[in-house]
Order: C-alpha cells, then sequence, then structure tokens
C-alpha cells in the first residue's frame, strides 16, 4: 500500500514550493480555439494555490485588457494576472501601434510569430498538428517573416525591437527556429532590449542543447513548457528525464518552468504546474532551485519580483 503520510509530506513540499509561484505562459479562454478554463477562473485557482502572478497568452489577442478589468473588480486575488501580445496575422503581424498599446496597458511579453511563424508553417506539414481555430474559424495562417531575403533581421521586426527596448518588455522568441532566435535576440540586444526568454526549445524550433547553452550565456532565460515533458500529457513530446539535460545546459539560474496549458482534454496549469515540480524534485533538484525555476527566474525576467515579495511578506 502507499504510504499516504509520504504522499502527503510531499504535497506539502510542493504546495510551499508553488507559493509565489509564476506561471508566465498559459493558454486560458476565451479565445477561438477551445479553452479548458478562462482567464478569471484561472486567477482565483492559482490564487487558492498561492501563486503571485500568471501571463496569459492568446495567439490572437492580446489579454491586457481582461487582466486590467481582473485587477480592478477582483482585488482579493491573491494572483495578478498579466498578459503578452503574440506577432500573429490577426493583430497585424509586425504591428508597433499593437505593441505599444499592449506596453500601455501593462503587458509583459512580446512574442515573436507563433502561428505565423514560418518555421511553424513549414513544421505544422510534417507534425500532423493544425491549430483548429485557424482551419475552422478563420482563414489559415500566413507568414511573418522576420529575416529578409540576405537573412538579415527586416526593418519591421526592428521597429519591433525599438518598442521593446523602449518599454522594457520582454521579447520571447515564439516558435521562429532557432537559427532566426540567433538573428533576432543578437539584433535586440544590440537595440536595448534586456529581457530575452527562449521558448520551448523542446519543441518545434529544432533548437539543440548547445543552442539552450549559447542562448541562454547571451543573458536569454529558456522557458520550457512542461505539459511537454509530463507522463499522461497529451502534448508529451519529450522523456520526463530530458528536462535535466535542458536544464543543466542553460543552468538552474536561466531556467523557467511554465506551464503552457489551459487547453481542452489537458492537465489544468495548476496541475500541470504541480507535476512538474514533483518531477524538478524526482530529477534531483532542491526545493530552492525547483523555486528558482517556478518564481523568481520569471520574476526576474518579467519584472514581477514586487508581486513575488508581496505574496511571501517580504
Amino acid at each position: 500500500m502507499p504510504d499516504t503520510h509520504l504522499d502527503a509530506a510531499l504535497d506539502a513540499r510542493v504546495d510551499a514550493i508553488l507559493r509565489g509561484a509564476i506561471d508566465p505562459h498559459v493558454h486560458s479562454g476565451p479565445s477561438i480555439a477551445a479553452r479548458a478554463v478562462d482567464h478569471l477562473e484561472l486567477a482565483r485557482d492559482l490564487s487558492a494555490a498561492g501563486f503571485a502572478a500568471v501571463i496569459t497568452k492568446d495567439h490572437d489577442y492580446s489579454g491586457v485588457m481582461t487582466a486590467a478589468l481582473i485587477a480592478r473588480h477582483h482585488p482579493d486575488l491573491t494572483t495578478r494576472v498579466y498578459s503578452c501580445i503574440v506577432l500573429n496575422n490577426v493583430i497585424g503581424g509586425m504591428n508597433p501601434y499593437a505593441v505599444e498599446h499592449c506596453a500601455a496597458m501593462g503587458g509583459k511579453i512580446v512574442f515573436m510569430p507563433t502561428l505565423s511563424a514560418e518555421n511553424h508553417l513549414r513544421w505544422e506539414k510534417t507534425s500532423g498538428y493544425a491549430h483548429p481555430a485557424s482551419t475552422q474559424k478563420i482563414r489559415p495562417a500566413s507568414a511573418v517573416p522576420v529575416l529578409d531575403a540576405n537573412g538579415a533581421v527586416r526593418d519591421d521586426v526592428k521597429e519591433i525591437l525599438d518598442v521593446v527596448a523602449r518599454n522594457d518588455l520582454a521579447l520571447a522568441s515564439g516558435h521562429l527556429h532557432v537559427t532566426e532566435t540567433w538573428k533576432v535576440f543578437e539584433e535586440a540586444q544590440l537595440r536595448g532590449v534586456k529581457r530575452l526568454v527562449f521558448t520551448h526549445p523542446e519543441e518545434i524550433v529544432d533548437a539543440s542543447l548547445n543552442d539552450v547553452r549559447g542562448i541562454a550565456a547571451m543573458g536569454a532565460f529558456v522557458e520550457h513548457s512542461i505539459c511537454m515533458f509530463l507522463d499522461g500529457s497529451k502534448f508529451k513530446v519529450r522523456r520526463e528525464e530530458e528536462l535535466a539535460d535542458f536544464i543543466e545546459a542553460a543552468g538552474v539560474g536561466q531556467t523557467i518552468i511554465a506551464s503552457d496549458l489551459g487547453q481542452v482534454g489537458a492537465y489544468h496549469p495548476l496541475e500541470g504546474m504541480r507535476r512538474g515540480v514533483r518531477l524538478c524534485l524526482r530529477l534531483g533538484y532542491e526545493d530552492g532551485q525547483v523555486r528558482q525555476m517556478v518564481s523568481t527566474n520569471a520574476a526576474r525576467a518579467f519584472g514581477l519580483e514586487a508581486d513575488v515579495a508581496r505574496v511571501l511578506g517580504h
């Protein structure tokens, strides 16, 4: 029989690690794709677990307006809700006006294209994946390029990078191919961008562990979608043990664990984070190291240190 005392002790340990946590990549709704939880439900669930903050992400719109409404009408919630913008077709691709608006409303991250990335559209053809909303409710995505015909960063991308730098936003690589990420991140640093996040190197972007090492050495954080490692997850593409290889490549201090959940038929984002903490503990990481990867690193990446301090009382 399982030892319920040991189970209870592990649960308490996980709860303690997640107090003050941040999930910076959640696909809550409303969305034109089916979602299992909406932004307010998510905030309530994470507040009950003592999370400091969450950053909602939709491929087609910035959730900054919803975040503002939740902050105004639910000041009792422990978890602060923030959002981002993804430079896909629906918001106009490389649209500096949309990025400036997101920044003015308190947005935290600008994602390079995801469903509209040239790399994503190539990947879709061999992966068997198709975003349901893009085929059922709106026309299929068209490419939003980041490099010109000579392989240099495009001028419209440079304009976006200038807005990101001016507003001290985080720049996330989205679904760019890793070779594109190198060039965009290098240009971003030249233009004064201080916050860089490499999105799920374990899937879609064709990154090697050497890429992870190098991009982390630039000062970028490496964000892992824990749903891609967890047994029982419909998004699993990597063995659970491989997470340690990625963490060691970047270093604990440059690694962020995010759920990348919220979809129908998948783990709830909170359950995904809980399972992610348990996985990190099984892999031999100490409680303080896991806390870095689920809380303080994201706080540094996205400027949310005050939210963590508020929850932890210091």
